[in-house]
C-alpha cells in the first residue's frame, strides 16, 4: 500500500498507551497529524516528541490531534508518555502494518550496514480522512512549527 496526496489515507487500527485502541474512522470531522519516528526515549525522537507537546495547544486551537506512531510496546509508550510528560496518544505498531501501509518501513543504512527502520515521516489528513500532506526523511529541527502552519492552512 501506498500514500498519494488529495487520496484518502489508508485506514488503521492500533493499540495506544493507556490500553487503549485509535483507528482513522474514529477521528473522522477533525484533521490528523499521523508521524512515524524509530523509537521511544531516542535523542532525535525525544526533541521530535517534545516539539509536538510543546505545539498541542496550537494544534488543539485548530481541531487537530496528533499521534506518534513507532514499534515499541504500548508499555514502552506509557514510559516514554511519562517521563517527558506527552500529552497526546502513541500508537503501537508492533506487527509494522501501519508502517507499511503508510510506506515508512524503509532499508536504512548506517556506517556502511543496511538495515529495516522506520524511515521519521509525518502525515497531515483532512477531517474527511484525505491525505493533504506528506514529509519523507524528516530532519526534526523546525519540522513542528512546519507541520503546524500546514494544518493551519488547510
Amino acid at each position: 500500500m501506498s500514500t498519494e496526496i488529495g487520496k484518502k489515507a489508508p485506514s488503521f487500527k492500533a493499540p495506544t498507551d493507556g490500553g487503549g485502541e485509535i483507528s482513522l474512522n474514529k477521528l473522522k470531522g477533525q484533521k490528523v497529524i499521523l508521524y512515524f519516528y524509530p523509537k521511544d526515549d531516542t535523542p532525535g525522537c525525544t526533541k521530535e516528541a517534545c516539539g509536538f507537546r510543546d505545539a498541542l495547544p496550537d494544534f488543539s486551537a485548530i481541531d487537530t490531534t496528533v499521534i506518534g506512531v513507532s514499534k515499541d510496546t504500548v508499555a514502552k509508550h506509557d514510559k516514554f508518555k511519562a517521563k517527558y510528560e506527552l500529552p497526546f496518544t502513541l500508537a503501537a505498531d508492533e506487527d509494522g502494518s501501519l508502517c507499511e501501509a503508510y510506506g515508512t518501513w524503509v532499508e536504512k543504512s548506517m556506517y556502511g550496514r543496511k538495515y529495516m527502520g522506520i524511515e521519521r515521516a509525518t502525515f497531515l489528513i483532512d477531517e474527511k480522512g484525505v491525505l493533504r500532506q506528506e514529509w519523507r526523511k524528516v530532519k526534526v529541527k523546525g519540522h513542528v512549527d512546519e507541520v503546524l502552519a500546514a494544518a493551519q492552512a488547510l
